[in-house]
Formats: structure tokens, C-alpha cells, sequence
């Protein structure tokens, strides 16, 4: 039996192994006393006019109301009121003489913009300029020898590292959550499907009241912007997203010096590459942006480019996704150029295009004979032209039409009534005929693509037929 001693140094030999991950925890107490003074809240006020009788939700006729209570609104002559809407957020102080960054959604809108200090000093703000496709805003107020945030690299961070965020959640002034970044450059489309922002995804706790605010590195460098939270509660779930400072800060010096944001334009419509799709084109494995469609009169129809075309290195960055291409895109400069590599029927090409300028949200931007019998039983297709009222109706300009889809590959690959077909094994389809003899073509066990034009948006299906017999 061991004696006293013994059994006390061997039970906190056995304690070791736990204590030591609990003695490895960052301190993140001198990080925020250093940086918090730089943090701002941030509050606004949208007005809106209203039509109505005052008391009333707009719209609302007294009469609706119960017997007891119209005689309060009878002879309340009806006209406009004004409705006020407040909002909270956070930001940071990024220059000595009042420049602070923010996010879009925290003062669209709004017509007074407030900022307040740790100090409890308020001002009334100006704001320089906003960018709704990078959700960033440049504020400024007027104040001098302010307390700045040093500004870190973003392309530095690694996953698993300490990242730490602080901001309003709620209107909780200077609230401090920190947790591990998870994962980086997630793709996470807007409101007009487009992603120009890389985001850096974490597990920092973020809710409402913290959009805008910075995240931090273990140095006390802001190396992000909080901006998104993936919630079904309206709470934090452990999914939030941030935006690199490299790209935010980009976006912030085009603000700074001209008021907008100028950004690169190619002009196709891209999806992923799939395992099925992969193989209909002769790929090792599923990577790159598959070129769906290429938009009129644009770089990409100038350089070349065509549906079909897998790009897979754009300006010297491998694009393994879709998502990839945009961030690449999107920071380069407009009348600059840049090499696209891509893959074409199975052959590497390399192709120079000029870049173009994406143009304000809101605007244009990129974005026969019947088939025999014997045809339509193949795939489970039954087609019908094309005709003037339904290229409207449908919004495609070529093809041909879906009208039903029976068992067969057709369906195993995803096609639906409605879709329009303009091209079949890389094979343009213009009418029917054209339709017939591409499908007459089609190799046996193996897959082929097929693009469709589905409710306006190109998409490329992996068309498999069964081996033969």
C-alpha cells in the first residue's frame, strides 16, 4: 500500500494531462484593455413618412376597431406621420482624425448615424460611403487624436486559430466573446446571388448588436469584420462570419478616396464542378468554375471564354470551386489583365483576358421536327420547340423545351418540365433536329453534360446513359 506521500504525487501525476490543456488558455485580458477604446457603438435613425390617423398602424381605418374605442379617433383628421426606426451596431476606429468602419447593413438607411467611445463621448457621424456587395460602410466623425486599431493580415490566419470579437450584442456595450476560427474563404451568397467576400468563418459568439465590429487576433490586430450569424433562433447557433480585413480594407480606401467601390468584371454565369460532371468532361476530379453561360459583349466573350469551359487558375490563384472565382475576380482592377487557365474537351488551355468593370447593383451586370419516339424512350425526354412566346415566358433564346420527363436518365440527372435544353454533349441544340442527332451520338455508360436553361439561370447537368448490352 503505497504510503501518504506517494499516493498524493501519484494522483497529481494523473491530474497533469487535464490541468495542462486548462494552463495553455490565452489570457485575453491586456488584449482588451489595449484595444476596447478603439471600439465604438454605434446607433441610427431612419424616418419614414406614414399616411394615417396618428395613433394608428398605417392604413389602419378606425372603423375597424371595436365600438368603445372609435369615439377616441372621431374627428382626428387624417394625414401624414412620421415614423422613426432605430438600429445598434458596432465599429472601429481605424485613423487618429475620426475615420471609423462599420457594416452596410447597421446605417443603410439611415438619415442620423450616432457614434459613441468607451469614454461615453457621442458624436454625430458622416458617412463617407458604403458598399452593399462587401457590406462594409466608412464613417467619420469629427474628433482628433482618437485611439486606432492596429490592422493584422487575414491571409495569415490559420484554422484553429484564437480569435476573439468585440462589439454591442443587443446593445450590451463592449461585450467580449472569443472562440477558434473554423474554417476561411466560405462562399456565402447575397440577396442578388452574388459573393465577393471571402468570409472567415468562426465559433465566436455573435448576435445581433455586434455587426460591424472587429475580430481580433491574439496580437490585438483586428484581422476581421463581423457581419453574419447562421441562426434558425435569431441567436448565435456557433456559425459566424466575418470579413478579411485584407478585402475590407481595399473596399475602404476605394470609399476613402472616390466615395464608391470599383471592381473586376468577366461576365459568365459559373456553377460547381460535380463528381458526374467531372467525368461528362474528361476532369481528374471534381475542382473549378464550370462556365454555365457567357454573357453578351462581355471580357469573358472577348478573351474567348465559352460554356463548358472549366477555369481552374484565374490571375495566377488556383480556383478549386465556383465560389473561388468571384473573390479573384472581384479585387482585380478594371482594364487590368489577367491569364485564365482552363479546361476545354479534356485539353488544358490558357487564355489573356482584359478585366471589365462590375456595374452598380441594380444594373446588368453578368449575370424543326419532333423527336421520334425511339429518342424520347432513350433519355425519358418528350421536347417541343422553342416558339417566340415561350423564349419570353421562359427566358432563354435558343433551345428546345421540356414538356415531360419520364423514368429514364433524363430524369436520374435532375432535368424538369420547363427547362430549356441548348446544348447536349458540348453540342449547341438550336432546334429538334439538332436535339435528335446529338442524342442519336451519345456514348453508352458514361456521362455527358447537358446544359439547360432553367427559369432564366444556365445550369450543366450530368447526363449518364446505361452501358450497353
Amino acid at each position: 500500500m503505497l504510503c501518504r506521500p506517494a499516493y498524493v504525487l501519484s494522483f497529481l501525476l494523473l491530474l497533469l494531462p487535464a490541468l495542462a490543456p486548462a494552463a495553455a488558455l490565452p489570457d485575453f485580458s491586456e488584449l482588451v484593455k489595449a484595444q476596447s477604446p478603439a471600439v465604438v457603438n454605434i446607433s441610427t435613425v431612419s424616418r419614414a413618412e406614414a399616411s394615417g390617423h396618428p395613433g394608428l398602424p398605417p392604413g389602419m381605418d378606425p372603423e375597424q376597431l371595436p365600438e368603445i374605442f372609435r369615439h377616441f379617433f372621431r374627428g382626428v383628421p387624417e394625414g401624414p406621420s412620421q415614423r422613426e426606426r432605430r438600429s445598434l451596431g458596432s465599429g472601429f476606429i481605424i485613423s487618429e482624425d475620426g475615420y471609423v468602419v462599420t457594416n452596410n447593413h447597421v446605417v443603410e438607411g439611415a438619415d442620423e448615424i450616432f457614434v459613441r467611445l468607451q469614454d461615453r463621448r457621442e458624436f454625430e457621424a458622416e458617412l463617407v460611403g458604403r458598399d452593399p456587395r462587401s457590406d462594409l460602410a466608412l464613417l467619420r466623425i469629427e474628433a482628433d487624436d482618437l485611439p486606432t486599431v492596429t490592422l493584422g493580415v487575414s491571409g495569415e490566419l490559420e484554422v484553429g486559430e484564437w480569435v476573439l470579437a468585440i462589439g454591442s450584442p443587443f446593445g450590451f456595450d463592449y461585450s467580449v466573446t472569443a472562440g477558434i476560427v473554423s474554417a476561411k474563404e466560405r462562399s456565402l451568397p447575397d440577396r442578388n446571388n452574388e459573393n465577393y467576400v471571402p468570409f472567415i468563418q468562426t465559433d465566436v459568439a455573435i448576435n445581433p448588436g455586434n455587426s460591424g465590429g472587429p475580430l481580433f487576433d491574439l496580437d490585438g490586430r483586428v484581422v476581421g469584420i463581423n457581419s453574419q450569424i447562421y441562426t434558425r433562433s435569431g441567436g448565435f447557433m456557433g456559425l459566424s462570419f466575418a470579413i478579411p480585413i485584407d478585402v475590407a480594407m481595399n473596399v475602404v480606401k476605394q470609399l476613402r478616396e472616390d466615395g464608391s467601390v470599383a471592381r473586376g468584371w468577366l461576365g459568365v454565369m459559373i456553377q460547381d464542378v460535380s463528381r458526374d460532371l467531372a467525368e461528362s468532361f474528361g476532369l481528374a476530379r471534381p475542382a473549378g468554375a464550370l462556365v454555365a453561360q457567357v454573357v453578351p459583349d462581355s471580357p469573358a466573350e472577348a478573351a474567348g471564354l465559352q460554356p463548358g469551359d472549366v477555369i481552374v487558375r484565374f490571375a495566377g490563384e488556383s480556383i478549386e470551386r465556383s465560389g473561388d472565382l468571384p473573390h479573384v475576380v472581384g479585387l482585380l482592377q478594371p482594364d487590368s489583365e489577367a491569364e485564365v487557365e482552363l479546361m476545354r474537351a479534356g485539353v488544358r488551355e490558357r487564355l489573356t483576358v482584359t478585366i471589365g468593370t462590375l456595374a452598380d447593383p441594380g444594373e446588368t451586370a453578368v449575370a424543326g421536327k419532333a423527336a421520334s419516339p425511339k429518342d424520347e424512350n432513350r433519355l425519358g425526354l418528350n421536347l417541343e420547340p422553342l416558339t417566340d412566346a415561350l423564349k419570353q415566358r421562359l427566358q432563354a433564346e435558343e433551345g428546345v423545351v421540356v414538356r415531360s420527363v419520364a423514368e429514364g436518365p433524363a430524369e436520374v440527372a435532375g432535368v424538369r418540365p420547363g427547362d430549356v435544353i441548348t446544348r447536349l454533349n458540348n453540342v449547341p441544340v438550336q432546334s429538334l433536329g439538332d436535339f435528335q442527332e446529338a442524342a442519336q451520338n451519345l456514348p453508352a455508360g458514361r456521362s455527358v453534360p447537358m446544359l439547360v436553361v432553367r427559369r432564366g439561370v444556365p445550369v450543366f447537368l450530368a447526363l449518364k446513359l446505361p452501358p450497353a448490352d
